[in-house]
């Protein structure tokens, strides 16, 4: 879940670059089809506001000026399923598994704010994706991995804030980027939790009095404390209130019963979390430590797309070949800016640099686009 803006310049440039597979604009009300919904500055439409349980395409269709994001929430803003990154004149698809409820669609222009919200039901029953047991498997798999990564955040979160507490500047400094790793490596998960996610991993850019508004909470507020005053003589409550989200997002993960698409969207949204916040070091504004959370996020993703490989495999081989081969290539293209066991700094990084690794993105980002449809059958 983003809580950023991005420049008008930087979202036409990876719209050019073809970041994120994209679909030509569906016919409103077609048979069948995926439910067309049309974002502008100032409205969002959707073509249906009612389905049947089971597996729900959206085609949205960004018809204004700024980059949008369309959400699925349940209720208490759960996070059901997102789609990030939607520059103007862009379609792009997101598939979710829904049970019967009662959810809201949210368009957010400029990719910020609570969104322009509309109800929509979900009635009947249909069999779950996970009946499959390939499926999950998969889906097992990954909450092994997300509850590994949960305990390392957990250790790092400690030792980072435990530092920051100590007054230690310099010790706090070096722990930030190491903690967030295993942050950013969950983020799928984490970001289902719509009230604790900003909590952690806010900006400054949601808050009317910038970095020092006493709402602004979290890794970042942390990240400006360290790096803009070098002060953290009264950082020790936004510290603590970092630890004690982070233990509620961890426990809260523990407990969630993810379903499949859950997995195959978080691998890509973790893709577009590069491409959006990453490569143009808005992420890590502060400290530019943004090619650490870079490499977390493609480990993240990845790991991911492990975890459905079998079912990939026996569904779409080609696709496997095609993902390892650009995952490979997304790799090497960040290894060429390592310096020692952590990375470049983002602000030391070229134009030239910068768009190579963009573009590794941009072409992993679209095997991983196809992820979904595969494995919802």
């Amino acid at each position: 879940m983003r809580h950023h803006r991005i420049a008008a310049a930087v979202a036409a440039a990876l719209a050019a670059a073809g970041l994120a597979a994209c679909t030509e604009k569906p016919e409103e009300g077609a048979d069948g089809g995926p439910i067309a919904v049309t974002a502008t500055d100032d409205s969002c439409e959707v073509a249906a506001t009612e389905a049947e349980a089971g597996t729900v395409t959206f085609a949205v269709s960004n018809d204004g000026t700024k980059v949008t994001e369309f959400y699925v929430y349940a209720e208490g803003n759960r996070v059901m399923g997102e789609v990030e990154n939607i520059t103007p004149g862009l379609t792009r698809e997101l598939i979710v598994e829904l049970p019967a409820d009662e959810y809201e669609t949210a368009c957010k222009p400029g990719m910020t704010g609570e969104g322009i919200r509309g109800a929509f039901t979900v009635t009947g029953e249909a069999a779950d994706l996970s009946d499959d047991e390939a499926i999950q498997a998969a889906v097992d798999s990954y909450k092994t991995y997300i509850a590994s990564q949960s305990e390392a955040l957990l250790d790092k979160t400690g030792e980072f804030t435990e530092a920051v507490k100590a007054g230690d500047v310099e010790g706090a400094k070096a722990l930030y980027p190491v903690a967030r790793t295993y942050w950013e490596r969950i983020e799928p998960v984490a970001e289902i939790f719509g009230d604790l996610d900003p909590k952690v991993d806010a900006r400054e850019d949601d808050f009317p009095a910038g970095p020092t508004d006493p709402a602004f909470t979290g890794f970042h507020r942390l990240e400006y404390d360290l790096w803009i005053t070098g002060d953290v003589s009264a950082s020790a409550p936004v510290a603590d209130q970092l630890m004690t989200d982070v233990q509620e997002v961890v426990e809260r993960a523990a407990s969630e019963e993810l379903s499949p698409l859950q997995l195959a969207n978080g691998a890509k949204e973790l893709l577009d979390e590069i491409a959006t916040g990453k490569i143009t070091g808005e992420e890590d504004r502060y400290s530019h430590t943004d090619l650490w959370d870079f490499a977390a996020n493609l480990e993240g993703s990845e790991a991911a797309v492990a975890s459905m490989r079998p079912v990939l495999e026996a569904r779409d081989p080609d696709l496997v070949a095609e993902l390892d081969e650009q995952f490979a290539a997304a790799h090497a293209a960040l290894e060429a800016h390592r310096d020692g066991d952590g990375w470049r700094l983002h602000n030391e990084l070229t134009e030239a640099e910068l768009q190579a690794l963009s573009d590794a993105i941009n072409a992993l980002a679209e095997p991983v686009s196809r992820v979904a449809g595969v494995i919802a059958g």
